[in-house]
């Protein structure tokens, strides 16, 4: 009899673990982003280049170790651009601004009315790692500045 209870309790103790870890694996999925700042660098007859500050929110009680992520951002269902954010670590219900590059062709259309900004962030947990997406829709204003446009 004392067999089964300690077996019952171990099969609770993994069950409750596995919930909490789907729980907090769904909220990192919920991640917000948003663009704080964008800076054209240079623009050449290969396109523009940027500096770019993301604003990530962690919405989980997890620590969140993201290594260099690539993103893209994408107009009309095309990709006008590319770039990628450094190394950065969310704390648990807080939030991170993360440097990164970008780059855009000149030649984009540059309609910014359905732009979006769209990535997969690989964390680092203690036994395993996740591949998390985001994908951030900014407004009209948000795109025109982020990709420069008048």
């Amino acid at each position: 009899m004392k067999g089964s209870k300690k077996a019952g309790i171990v099969v609770l103790f993994v069950l409750g673990m596995s919930i909490f870890g789907y729980s907090q694996y769904a909220s990192a999925s919920q991640i917000g982003v948003s663009i704080n700042q964008s800076e054209l660098l240079n623009e050449n007859d290969e396109g523009q280049n940027y500096n770019v500050e993301l604003q990530f929110e962690n919405p989980s009680l997890l620590i969140l170790s993201a290594g260099e992520t690539e993103f893209f951002v994408i107009s009309n269902d095309e990709i006008i651009g590319k770039g990628n954010l450094e190394s950065f670590t969310l704390q648990p219900l807080d939030s991170s601004y993360v440097k990164g590059t970008f780059h855009t062709d000149v030649n984009s259309d540059g309609d910014s009315h359905s732009v979006k900004i769209s990535g997969v962030i690989k964390y680092d947990l203690l036994l395993t790692s996740i591949d998390v997406p985001f994908v951030y829709y900014p407004t009209e204003e948000q795109a025109r500045e982020f990709i420069h446009q008048d």
